[in-house]
């Protein structure tokens, strides 16, 4: 990137202080008690911890304007449900949002607490619970952000307030000129990522079609030739939503992913599933051929990926325990409900699935938790998104040593991104520990053992079976992470407990929530109101199907109660 476009510190933080003034006079929420271990400290450290993600340069976003000419930045992004974070420097980013330094200046990017940090609503108070999912709306953030970089090149005027902000006393045609074409480059790329992505039908906010867009970050501007790297016929609309799932005990199960594709439970694959993710949330990845590597491709030539901060972020995640129920129990109805969920699973019970068993062995330092991957009959869009192949680019003929085959030129983007992210931890290693820019035959024999991460992409999932399982994890906290399914079909746990075909079929999305029903108020005053509209189990493969999970749905209403006051105790 030209100097022209790095940061000046000082404009940054005195349009910060402006940003940030509206989030000064919010009241606090009320912290949820998550376990010894997480603390105002480590919640901090949590909220702008950098993976490496680069959006753009941080003085573009504090430049940039919405419509109606106010700060696109302006109150922490709170219209889009991101929080505001008060220790954050600059001031005025929300929680997950980073401005971190690279050798192009400052630039601003998202951690994973911008989609894992939660904050719901009751009798006029704000409940922040860490490490659940946000009730955000990262569609409509995505699609804004490109109208109003749209606008700066499209509108002169906009364009010259703009790079205004941005050059200031360096301000000159030149460098004028220079800043729209890093501008022009930026939003090539960007712009070809929404319109091609982005589908008619909105997630809406708490759902994101989070592999999708991965895939399409990762295949369809990374791997393509330069300057731009684009590959834009790898893009495909995104229509396979799935709610945010929640972090506390994330680390420890045995395995992630909805469809339960990835092996977990140690560092190394924590950073294979860290890795991915980044990817998606706008790291600069552009690998390159090397004939020398033992890999045949350097993976790290242009690669903004911050390992170290991975590293930091899965122990911050490790040390976050469930939300502790804030509100009232009634200890003799959850004593009854303890035994109804320990019945067993044709009994209508949970225990079976959702309790706390040990799983796989993948660690020496602690114990993984089983993570049953099964189809209970729910959505099963997100299986066909794991078929979808794409142009290999760059990747024709990669290959990692332990996994079976070297990429084709038209291969499943799933192999993409499981060797682009494998190839990045072996080299990744190779210079750490050994200090070489290289993988040969020699060195890699001296390399730490990487073999696990054959597990951390398991393409058996793919294999046409007829069945669309997903993960069932450790309820632990589960009353506080509404809408519920896979794919957010379901509003809360009291809907859970109703045969399919009772369920709601349309409900507001939005942080108020009812303590009775377990999950979200009928009523909400945020995002306008929006609304899932769901389908029933003539459409299972539509993306919003309700069916499935069909457990407890015939326990007696005395008995459904009992359950449900068991479980806020989780």
């Amino acid at each position: 990137m030209h100097p022209i476009i790095r940061t000046s510190y000082l404009a940054i933080f005195a349009a910060s202080a402006l940003l940030s003034a509206a989030q000064s006079q919010a009241a606090a929420p009320i912290y949820m008690d998550q376990g010894k271990n997480w603390n105002a400290s480590t919640r901090a450290d949590y909220y702008s911890r950098d993976q490496g993600s680069q959006i753009m340069p941080l003085s573009w976003a504090i430049a940039l304007k919405q419509p109606d000419g106010s700060a696109f930045m302006a109150n922490s992004l709170s219209r889009y449900g991101y929080l505001p974070n008060p220790q954050s420097n600059p001031p005025g980013l929300p929680v997950g949002f980073t401005a971190a330094n690279s050798s192009s200046g400052q630039n601003l990017g998202m951690t994973c607490s911008a989609c894992h940090t939660r904050q719901i609503e009751v009798g006029g108070a704000a409940y922040r619970i860490d490490g659940g999912p946000a009730i955000s709306d990262f569609q409509s953030f995505l699609a804004d952000l490109d109208t109003a970089m749209g606008r700066v090149l499209a509108e002169q005027a906009v364009f010259d307030a703009f790079a205004a902000s941005v050059l200031g006393s360096v301000s000159s045609p030149t460098h004028k000129a220079e800043l729209r074409l890093a501008v022009e480059d930026w939003y090539q790329r960007y712009h070809t990522l929404i319109a091609r992505a982005l589908p008619q039908e909105p997630w809406g906010p708490a759902r994101l079609d989070a592999v999708s867009m991965i895939f399409n970050r990762l295949t369809g501007l990374d791997i393509g030739p330069p300057p731009s790297y684009l590959i834009p016929e790898n893009i495909q609309k995104a229509v396979a939503p799935v709610r945010y799932p929640f972090l506390w005990n994330a680390y420890r199960q045995d395995k992630t992913q909805w469809p339960g594709f990835a092996d977990n439970g140690n560092d190394l694959l924590g950073l294979a599933r860290n890795l991915g993710e980044v990817y998606g949330v706008f790291a600069v990845f552009h690998p390159k051929k090397d004939a020398k590597d033992l890999l045949k491709i350097d993976y790290l030539a242009n690669n903004s990926a911050n390992f170290s901060g991975l590293a930091a972020q899965e122990k911050l995640i490790s040390k976050i325990g469930p939300p502790k129920w804030p509100w009232p129990v009634d200890q003799a109805l959850a004593k009854q409900g303890e035994a109804l969920y320990n019945l067993s699973q044709a009994q209508g019970g949970c225990a079976d699935c959702h309790g706390i068993k040990r799983g796989a062995f993948r660690s020496l330092t602690h114990e993984t938790w089983a993570t049953p991957v099964q189809d209970v009959g729910t959505d099963s869009r997100e299986h066909d998104i794991l078929q979808w192949t794409v142009q290999t680019g760059v990747l024709n003929g990669a290959k990692i040593p332990f996994l079976e085959k070297a990429l084709k030129p038209t291969d499943t983007a799933f192999n993409v991104l499981g060797t682009a992210v494998v190839g990045s931890i072996l080299q990744h290693y190779a210079r750490e520990f050994l200090g070489k820019e290289t993988i040969t035959t020699t060195n890699a024999l001296y390399m730490p053992t990487t073999a696990p991460l054959s597990g951390a992409f398991r393409p058996t999932v793919l294999q046409p079976s007829g069945a669309f399982p997903y993960e069932a994890r450790v309820l632990q906290g589960i009353w506080a992470t509404a809408p519920y399914l896979h794919n957010g079909s379901v509003p809360s746990l009291t809907e859970l407990l109703k045969p399919a075909a009772e369920r709601i079929a349309s409900f507001k999305v939005g942080p108020a929530y009812d303590i009775q029903a377990i999950g979200l108020a009928v009523e909400q005053s945020k995002f306008g109101a929006y609304s899932l509209t769901t389908t029933d189990c003539s459409a299972r493969n539509s993306g919003n199907s309700r069916c499935g999970h069909e457990f407890g749905t015939t326990l007696p209403a005395a008995d459904k109660l009992a359950l449900l006051e068991y479980l806020k105790t989780l």
